[in-house]
């Protein structure tokens, strides 16, 4: 069988695809792979953008674990399966009168990857995925099954772990009573939004923006939770907002591009003055989440929020010298010291990010942009910036130095640690998380 990820930039052929139904076979799954000595990786929904899943040896597919296990609605807590993905938990917690606090604005990812890999929306008093779960169970790789809980030094490990600990089982998530927002999708110069942005993030409960290489035009979405009733548009506005523009134009736009790169510019001047300024109310996860169906690749920096304006300024600048028709995303989220590997570990947090679509060489545009510098800053967007940037773990990043701004060194409370992180679990190309844990593996 060969694996592909949604962005179809990543393969891989796997000797072994494990398709687990529940906890005790995912439990013998991996004890086979320990037993011959084969790398074990995981497999979600495919969309991250690095070389997290791409392997020979054992894949791990966990869409059989997909139900919603326990529900505790005096706690405010509800356990799942590992493969259950975001929008089927959105519909199952609808149906409760629940909802998850915050989501990005893509729901196609299992719960298990979106945590894994410090998955965020936006909301600079609310953190990424992974400060939601109240509790895992991972399973190690000689079969013991870890209950990760309360404030521990594993759970903080864990949560956050790209998959180099062990295979998440179930996830315990805090939820919230279901609630509704009021989105405002609007356009605003750039400019503009840059000089007043801290008044649009503390503002707001939810405030983003996006823009277009060679475009001065921020498309701001600004989310508030609202007591009033959902109203969600009709057919035929839905059709236009969320499929017609942000789809099907922009795909036009993007093949367009590719075959045209000197006509990118007033694309991308067009297709921004195309997108529709809208208000609506509606219940939160049909806000935050919108159908994405052209497909890119991405990468993403976290960055301190008051280093925001400047590098967000130089990375709109450094994409403009490449074929990009896709447009910068600038988000934000709380300070966090939930995980140890968090992007937002004790800081408010600004994450910048730049796609290219399918077909494109992203990885030139990307480059250019982690060595891009702050006008007014000096600071450089990359590993070794003044600001203390780090790219968000599954955004395009390689095996490198893990020298980025997070937390501190676990040391497992496991009582026996060796057969906890045995050399089968990783090898040399493994992300750089792998290498500097113990005992070496």
């Amino acid at each position: 069988m060969r694996w592909t990820n949604w962005a179809g930039d990543e393969h891989c052929t796997p000797a072994v695809v494990a398709r687990p139904r529940s906890v005790e076979e995912l439990v013998a799954a991996v004890q086979d792979a320990t037993a011959a000595g084969r790398i074990v990786r995981l497999a979600g929904a495919g969309h991250s953008f690095g070389d997290l899943v791409a392997t020979d040896g054992v894949l791990l597919d966990l869409d059989r674990l997909a139900d919603v296990l326990t529900v505790d609605r005096a706690a405010g807590l509800v356990r799942v399966g590992a493969g259950i993905r975001l929008h089927a938990l959105d519909a199952a917690l609808d149906a409760l009168g629940l909802a998850l606090p915050n989501l990005g604005d893509i729901d196609r990812q299992s719960v298990a990857g979106a945590i894994s890999t410090a998955t965020h929306g936006t909301g600079i008093r609310l953190g990424n995925l992974a400060t939601q779960v109240a509790e895992l169970e991972l399973v190690l790789a000689d079969g013991t099954v870890l209950r990760c809980t309360g404030d521990s030094d594993d759970l903080r490990a864990a949560r956050v772990a790209v998959g180099a600990l062990g295979v998440i089982a179930a996830v315990t998530l805090r939820v919230v009573p279901a609630f509704a927002l009021r989105a405002e999708d609007r356009a605003h110069p750039l400019a503009a939004t840059l000089a007043r942005l801290d008044e649009h993030v503390e503002g707001a409960d939810h405030f983003e923006f996006y823009v277009f290489p060679h475009s001065d035009r921020a498309l701001t979405r600004t989310n508030r939770c609202t007591s009033a009733p959902p109203a969600p548009a009709g057919r035929l506005r839905t059709w236009v907002d969320e499929e017609l523009v942000p789809n099907r134009i922009l795909d036009a736009v993007c093949r367009l591009g590719r075959r045209r790169p000197a006509a990118i510019p007033r694309l991308n001047r067009l297709v921004a003055a195309a997108f529709p300024a809208r208000v609506r109310t509606d219940v939160s996860h049909r806000v935050f989440t919108s159908p994405r169906h052209v497909r890119f690749t991405e990468m993403e920096w976290a960055l301190p929020r008051a280093a925001c304006a400047p590098v967000a300024t130089a990375v709109q600048r450094a994409a403009e010298r490449h074929a990009v028709n896709f447009p910068v995303e600038v988000r934000f989220v709380a300070a966090d010291e939930a995980a140890f590997l968090s992007p937002s570990w004790a800081r408010e947090t600004a994450y910048v990010a730049v796609h290219a679509t399918r077909g494109c060489r992203g990885s030139r545009t990307s480059a250019r942009c982690r060595t891009s510098r702050s006008p007014t800053t000096g600071a450089r967007t990359g590993a070794n910036a003044t600001c203390s940037t780090q790219p968000r773990w599954p955004r395009a990043t390689r095996s490198g130095p893990a020298s980025r701004r997070c937390g501190p060194v676990w040391t497992p409370a496991a009582a026996s640690p060796t057969p906890t992180w045995p050399v089968c679990w990783g090898r040399s190309d493994e992300p750089a998380i792998r290498r500097h844990l113990p005992p070496g593996g």
